[in-house]
């Protein structure tokens, strides 16, 4: 009687390390067969399973044979907790189809891989964007208007005022006030030289 209850521990432990070996699956979920890539690419998928060891994420060509052609990404050396398990720089890589490869090494040396092919990526050529189509419209009907007769307007005389008088510049200068200004000149310049003069002479005294 001491015994059934290990007995049902011993079962209730293989029960539910077998459902969580069927859960938790070796996966990737993304990047997806046929996606279009380019830059810095997220993978997501599931790492954490029992009894793993490592694992390595790699890629290929698709138009070579991928069994001697890997090229490593990332190795890990403990189980990833996702969804997101790496980053794959594709800038780098020449524009073209590839494989990608998740290996799974587990502790009784065997190994396990998820392959996701058909991945196309395209760091120099433009997305492919999705072009509305045109939606039709209604014809519109044209109808043409019956001609009505039209009253010409009464003759109007046009008239226009007359032109004002400019005013007079105030910096235009008159016959008179020329005259006037160079008889000052005049007598200024004569007072002045009569003074040079008188000077002269008291000096030479």
């Amino acid at each position: 009687m001491l015994n059934l209850p290990i007995v049902m521990f011993q079962y209730l432990l293989s029960f539910s390390l077998i459902l969580f070996a069927q859960t938790a699956e070796l996966s990737i979920s993304s990047p997806q067969t046929g996606q279009i890539l380019r830059g810095q690419v997220e993978i997501t998928g599931n790492l954490d399973i029992p009894n793993f060891s490592s694992a390595e994420l790699a890629f290929g060509y698709s138009a070579t044979n991928p069994a001697s052609n890997w090229f490593t990404i990332q190795t890990f050396p403990q189980p990833v907790k996702g969804p997101a398990i790496a980053v794959w720089d594709t800038s780098r890589l020449t524009d073209g189809d590839y494989i990608l490869r998740l290996r799974v090494f587990f502790q009784d040396g065997t190994s396990q891989d998820v392959l996701v092919s058909d991945l196309k990526i395209r760091n120099d050529v433009p997305l492919p964007t999705n072009t509305p189509t045109a939606t039709p419209t209604a014809t519109p009907l044209i109808t043409t208007p019956l001609p009505t007769s039209t009253r010409l307007p009464d003759a109007t005389t046009l008239t226009f005022p007359s032109p004002m008088p400019l005013p007079s510049n105030p910096a235009s200068l008159t016959v008179p006030s020329l005259y006037s200004t160079f008889g000052r000149g005049a007598l200024i310049v004569f007072v002045l030289f009569g003074i040079f003069s008188l000077l002269l002479r008291l000096r030479r005294n």
